[in-house]
């Protein structure tokens, strides 16, 4: 039988690193007692699709091209700010999303979608699209120590933030809404529950349990030190 994943509690994650240590612990402890309580009573959590697994790994990426949004912002108005933010943003990319989630689109979601001989152009669109965002998150990696104080580096930073914005942006809404909803029409529905599988086995390997949750508290604390914690400052006024 296979195991059951945890749906993100999202205000829970996020109240753990980005509110006051007093909302900080009954934050926790609510979803903590709500995890005890479903435990004890010999029951398990709602499962978490394959895509929807791949569609809330979208969630963050998504987060992140807000942090290099912020960064375009305040690089080229010259503002003081951490570039090691830039830095931290950019290792969650290189780690969470080109290492982990498209490795689990290229072993498990796209070969799937060829064997069938479905939407292979967009699959080849895709692959090539997440070779050259691995390209550009190394340069981005490069250039962030010196982007505030390399006039030549900033200016390149700036254009490697928004080429990735630029990409990833129709990249993931395209997978979102075309391929991932047709993945169960391209395999049995024991691959389907063996995906799911294999998707959680890997993000324990390389992040431990709660890998997800861990991911997102981690962008949630960048969005702090970057000043875009706040939803409510993207509302139009």
């Amino acid at each position: 039988m296979p195991s059951k994943r945890r749906l993100l509690l999202l205000g829970g994650a996020l109240a753990t690193v980005a509110a006051p240590a007093v909302l900080v612990r009954p934050a926790f402890a609510k979803r903590k007692e709500s995890h005890d309580k479903l435990k004890a009573a010999g029951k398990k959590e709602e499962d978490v699709t394959p895509p929807e697994d791949l569609m809330r790994e979208h969630g963050v990426l998504d987060r992140v091209l807000l942090l290099y949004e912020a960064a375009i912002r305040k690089l080229s108005s010259n503002e003081d700010f951490n570039p090691a933010l830039v830095t931290q943003s950019a290792g969650i990319i290189r780690d969470f999303i080109n290492d982990y989630h498209e490795k689990s689109e290229e072993e498990h979601v796209f070969p799937r979608f060829k064997k069938a001989g479905k939407m292979t152009e967009l699959v080849d669109t895709l692959l090539r699209q997440h070779a050259a965002g691995r390209k550009v998150t190394e340069t981005i990696l490069r250039l962030a120590p010196s982007g505030r104080s390399n006039v030549d580096d900033r200016r390149q930073l700036i254009g490697s933030m928004q080429s990735f914005i630029t990409m990833y942006r129709p990249h993931a809404a395209r997978e979102d809404t075309d391929l991932f909803p047709k993945l169960k029409d391209v395999v049995s529905p024991h691959e389907y529950d063996a995906m799911g599988e294999d998707f959680e086995k890997k993000e324990h390997e390389l992040f431990g349990e709660d890998g997800f949750e861990k991911m997102a508290a981690r962008v949630a604390q960048l969005e702090q030190q970057m000043g875009i914690h706040d939803l409510d400052q993207f509302t139009p006024r």
